[in-house]
């Protein structure tokens, strides 16, 4: 079986790492500021995480260079993959990202209003590299919608089928974010993950709703997830991630066991 993967999530407003609760807005007062990016991936790959994943929640053209700039001094610092999201709309858009140093293209708003802009990202730098992000919020028993605009308009596609799309179009990989769990660490959405994770055949990385070690060990195991992606749970010193390693080891999960990060404190 193989090692799954912790993934911490910085999203990044305005040049800073900012944490809301249910997609929460800046203007609304919902975003709380929590560091500089470039320090926070540091002190991620310090403690063994598996990549790193960064949302730019301005997407304007200022917050386009203030991006490349963090992607640029991340990279040249850590050795983990970086994958990076937010206002990518143009496969141009797509390369600046790689060329700063990107691993890989999370795209999630864009590839609903243009699916063949997936397509294209697969072709121009290979599946490996195309990440397709979905918002699904519940809106009926056995039923989640795909949502837009930070979780702020339906789009009437529903979940599953969208990834199967995504994927059919040359999707490597889904990142499902729970909204209905987003930022609430009452646990992840484990009925949405295992259909998604059961219905496509590539990886999917769960987000949205971690509070404690255990949430993560079962969204791994009962949402069939092949990595999990947190924020909050790192960002305020909840835990770290080798103390996440440690903790689904112990539950027979298989996880790549940093030997610096998993014996000392960082």
């Amino acid at each position: 079986m193989l090692a799954k993967r912790v993934i911490p999530c910085l999203d990044v407003h305005d040049g800073k790492v900012t944490r809301g609760v249910q997609f929460g807005r800046a203007e609304e007062g919902g975003l709380r500021n929590v560091g500089d990016p470039v320090e926070l991936a540091l002190r991620y790959n310090q403690q063994g995480a598996d990549e790193m994943v960064f949302f730019d929640i301005t997407a304007s053209a200022q917050g386009r260079a203030s991006m490349i700039d963090v992607i640029e001094r991340s990279a040249d610092q850590c050795f983990m993959p970086l994958t990076v999201g937010g206002g990518i709309r143009e496969v141009s858009d797509m390369r600046a990202m790689l060329q700063a140093g990107a691993d890989k293209i999370s795209i999630n708003s864009s590839a609903i209003q243009n699916p063949e802009l997936i397509r294209a990202g697969a072709e121009k730098f290979g599946s490996q590299c195309i990440v397709v992000s979905i918002d699904a919020k519940r809106t009926l028993p056995g039923r989640w919608e795909v949502f837009v605009k930070g979780g702020r308009q339906a789009t009437g596609l529903e979940a599953i089928v969208w990834a199967q799309q995504a994927v059919a179009l040359g999707a490597g990989e889904i990142v499902l974010n729970s909204i209905d769990a987003d930022g609430t660490k009452a646990g992840f959405d484990l009925e949405i993950t295992r259909r998604v994770s059961e219905s496509v055949g590539v990886p999917v990385v769960a987000s949205g709703g971690a509070g404690n070690l255990d949430h993560m060990a079962d969204v791994l195991l009962q949402g069939k997830a092949d990595a999990v992606l947190a924020a909050s749970i790192f960002h305020f010193n909840q835990h770290t991630v080798a103390d996440v390693k440690r903790h689904l080891a112990a539950r027979g999960i298989p996880v790549r066991l940093d030997p610096v990060s998993s014996t000392t404190p960082v």
